[in-house]
Formats: C-alpha cells, structure tokens, sequence
C-alpha cells in the first residue's frame, strides 16, 4: 500500500484525487497529516503528493520531496490578484440602497479556485451592508505567473477593503459620522443575506438568516477601548477635515485612526461534513477519532473540549487520534473556517450518542428505569459530571465502574459512537477592527501603532487559541495592506522570490495588538460557537 505523509489541510480529498492520477485504487492508499505548523488554503489541495507518489511507485523506494524557498513562492499559492469596481448608491437619510461589484480575479496560469474565490468575494462584500438592491459581476482571467489557490479570508477580505474604503469617502464627503452611517446600514440579526442564496461558492446557494450578531457590541467596546471620538473628533453636518493630532516638535508627522467592521461564514453551507468517533476505555477515559485536522489551531484541543464538556470529565481523559484516512472518520478538511462548526457539530453528537449509552448502563447497573435519551439536555434527570454518572435519586457511579461492567460483567458491550454533521447554515462570526498610525508626509513612511480587534465568534471555546488566531491573522493582514507583494516582471517571472525583498512584518515591527471578544450565542453552533480563523 502506498502511505503518504504529507502537510495538508484536506488528507480525505488528497486520498481522493491522489487515486485516479496514480491508478491505485482508494483502499490502496493512507494519508496521514502529521502535526504541522500552518495551512491558510495553501495546502487545500495538491502540491506534491502526486509527484512523490509516481516517484515511489516507478522506483519502489520511499520519496521525499520539500520547496526550497524560491520554490515555495512560485510553485506553491498565494492569493488572486483582483481588479474590483464598487458602486454604492445612498440616500440623504444615510440609507444604502443600492451596491453594485464588478471584479476581475487573476487565476494566473491554473484555474484554481478561480471562480469560487469571486463567488465568495461578492457574496462577503455585497451582504454586510445588504442593500436591497444589488449587482453582482466578474470575470476570472489567465495569465502567465505562478497560480494562486485558497488563501486566508478567500476573496473576502479584499473586498471588504474597498467597501470599507468606500464607505468612509461616503461619510466624509457627505458629512456624517462613519461609525454612524455604517450602523445604520450594517446587516443585524433576524436579516437574511439577500445575495447569498442567488451566490453559493461555485453553485447556487441557500437561504441565510443572521441568528446571532455581536457586531453592535463589538463596534461599541471599540470605540469606548480605542477613546474614538477624542482622538478623531466630534461628528459634524459638513464634510470632514479630521484633526491632524501633529506630534509636539514633528512637523511632518501626521496620526490618524481607522475602523473597519467585516463578517464571514462558518463552513460552506450545505457542502461541509465531518464525522467523529468516540470510545470509552476501561478506566473511563475515552478516544476521539477525529477527521479534522489540527493545522497549529489547537483545534484537537478545542474538539477534546467539546467531548470532555458533554462527557463530564476534564480535557486530559480524551486521548485524540486525528488526520489519517486509514484509522479516523470522514472529515472534508480545515478550509473555509469549518472546523469548529462543522466537526465540533459532529464531536458532539458522538459524545451525546455515549453519554446515553453510559446513562443506559449506569441505569442497568442500579436497577433503576433506563433514561430516555438526553438529546443534548440532562435526560431525565441523568447527569454526567466528576468522572462520574448521576441518576435522579442522586445515586451515582464512576465512569470506570460503568466501562468496566460493561466491557466484563452485565449486558457487555463497547460503549461507542459515531455521529456526523453537515449543515444547510453558514453563520457569520463579526469583527470591528481599530487602528491607530502616523504617517511621514515628507517621507510617506507610514508606521502602525496599536491595533485592536473587537470579536463576536459566537462562544469562545478556547480563548487562549481563539486569541491566538486573530493575533495571527491581525499580522498576515498587516502585510497585505502595508508591505507584502508579489513582484513580477514583464515575461510574469517572479522578481522577489525570498522573504527578504518580499518582506513580511518582522517582531520589532510589530504594532501592539489587542484582542477583545465579545460572545454572542449561535443556535445553530456547537456550545452557541461560530468560526474565527478567517
């Protein structure tokens, strides 16, 4: 059999298509993800799985191949070029009524994600404002430079740039207050998405219906934390000549602050699976099988968390196997900021699936009336917590005497479950971001100071991994809107191919972050949770 160790966010997909390319079939093949430092869509799909694999079967001898960092940015992705025109249309009254897009995405030499990274771009940048009125265009063009694929924010962040860019030119050019015309037009809970059924990712979509929003919240903490008005002055009728704030004794140094507010999704909604299994051994503990793969997102902690908070027993008693086609259940893979929603979704009914069976056998076990099943509440009085089970009389055992007679004594069995979990909703997670800079006039040097990033993921399952995803994404963006590009010449060859020239933000360049969360409860969400990594 051919076992293929490999970097990926996406192992049952690479077993997929690997199979065909190579002419083995799928039960010939494992893959299995070992633990890696990071994925952002560039590892969504194949790199060089297919090339190791013909290598090993022509030679018969293991094969592996790495980028050398020249290699790593012309043969790997990194995210389309886009050209974009927005039209928006407001009334006197502040309204949005009417938002028209039109993009051109750059797909370079290979269709890659092409036309799903403009789907989602228009579908993101058209609904946070959702005008009743709205157009929708774009054309995916070739060209002869190294392909772009998935990568971070997947089309939407760089449309939310220039809607947020244009909003602000809105506002100071007719005279209103920014925070307050984008308040009066940002999409609210119980609104539904009106493009997002007519614009899927890549087919139609469905129906989207906002149940939960802190965003409000989160612009409000912002602005308090931030001490907004102070800073950038007082809301007037006229168009805006914002204060300078010129530094004492800096005559060219000019200090502005920003804000930008944004959404995005939970998964592709009504595509997205995930599967989850759960064993209890006989002290008790219990195996997590788990498709999902932990890419540094601690999203096998965050999983072990979800199972251990329904099972009642801490974090420690879950023992996780994940990414290996060969030994855990079907997962689609971490992209499009699904892991959490859609696999947690799926950890959870595995868990609830034990819980009643332990219920049912702790019942056995005290001659009591099996409970009916809990369905995610106490189940008639049953309660799982401290390593042990509870009836309704407050009797109770531990964990390890219901395994052990289960495995060894009465009606033996092994308590076991498998669940999976897809769904037809998408949920977007909110974010208001602020920013304080001063810009060099005479030199133009622009020098970020402090950014914060006010949050509303749903519930915060883990905040300490949930701090470090933002923090994480609040630096990539750094560079994309102030120094990283990809610089090519007239043949399309890349000029800049090291991280030197290219530069990216180093530590000592690096503005103070704050994140700040503010927690909202999702229905439809494991725990009330919704996505954060994008």
């Amino acid at each position: 059999r051919l076992v293929v160790r490999t970097s990926t966010q996406v192992p049952f997909h690479i077993r997929r298509i690997l199979s065909p390319l190579i002419g083995l079939p799928v039960k010939q093949i494992r893959v299995i993800k070992p633990r890696i430092g990071g994925g952002f869509g560039n590892k969504q799909e194949l790199i060089l799985e297919d090339l190791c694999a013909h290598l090993t079967i022509a030679t018969g001898r293991p094969v592996r191949m790495e980028y050398t960092r020249y290699q790593e940015f012309a043969s790997s992705r990194s995210r389309h070029p886009q050209i974009m025109r927005y039209k928006v249309g407001v009334s006197d009254e502040m309204e949005v009524v009417a938002t028209e897009l039109y993009l051109i995405g750059d797909t370079c030499a290979y269709g890659t994600h092409g036309l799903t990274v403009q789907m989602v771009g228009g579908q993101k940048g058209l609904t946070l404002y959702n005008a009743p009125y709205s157009k929708f265009t774009c054309d995916v063009v070739y060209t002869n430079k190294p392909t772009p694929g998935a990568f971070r924010g997947y089309g939407a962040m760089q449309c939310f740039f220039g809607i947020e860019t244009l909003m602000s030119e809105i506002a100071d050019q007719m005279g209103w207050d920014v925070v307050e015309f984008k308040r009066q037009n940002w999409i609210k809970e119980g609104e539904e998405l009106l493009i997002a059924k007519a614009l899927g990712e890549g087919r139609e979509g469905f129906t989207q219906i906002i149940r939960s929003s802190g965003l409000e919240q989160c612009v409000q903490v912002g602005l308090e934390a931030m001490d907004w008005y102070n800073k950038r002055g007082q809301p007037t009728n006229q168009p805006t000549n914002h204060p300078t704030n010129q530094p004492i004794n800096q005559p060219t140094i000019r200090r502005g602050i920003g804000m930008a507010v944004m959404l995005h999704g939970s998964g592709v909604a009504g595509l997205d699976m995930a599967s989850a299994t759960i064993k209890m051994n006989d002290d008790g503990s219990f195996n997590l099988l788990i498709g999902a793969t932990d890419l540094g997102t601690g999203s096998d902690t965050i999983l072990a968390q979800m199972a251990a908070e329904v099972l009642g027993v801490p974090v420690e008693d879950m023992i996780v196997y994940s990414s290996d086609t060969d030994f855990t259940p079907f997962d689609k893979g971490a992209y499009a900021s699904s892991t959490t929603y859609i696999s947690g979704g799926a950890v959870r009914k595995a868990a609830l699936k034990v819980a009643d069976q332990i219920k049912e056998h702790g019942a056995l076990m005290l001659g009591l009336e099996s409970p009916p099943p809990s369905q995610g509440g106490a189940g008639g009085g049953w309660e799982l917590r401290d390593r042990r089970v509870f009836a309704p009389d407050g009797t109770s055992l531990t964990l390890e005497q219901v395994a052990l007679s289960s495995l060894h004594q009465q009606n033996q069995h092994q308590i076991i479950a498998s669940a999976s979990n897809m769904s037809y909703e998408s949920p977007p997670p909110f974010g208001a971001q602020f920013v304080e800079l001063t810009v060099d006039t005479e030199t133009g040097q622009v020098t970020v100071e402090r950014m914060l990033m006010v949050v509303d993921s749903g519930r915060i399952i883990n905040p300490i991994t949930a701090s470090g995803q933002v923090e994480g994404g609040l630096q990539q963006v750094l560079g994309f809107a102030h120094c990283e590009e990809m610089v090519y010449d007239e043949q399309g060859r890349l000029v800049n191919p090291r991280l030197g020239p290219y530069h990216i933000y180093k530590n000592n360049e690096m503005p103070k972050l704050e994140v700040i969360f503010v927690q909202t409860d999702e229905p439809t969400g494991p725990f009330g949770a919704k996505s954060i990594s994008e």
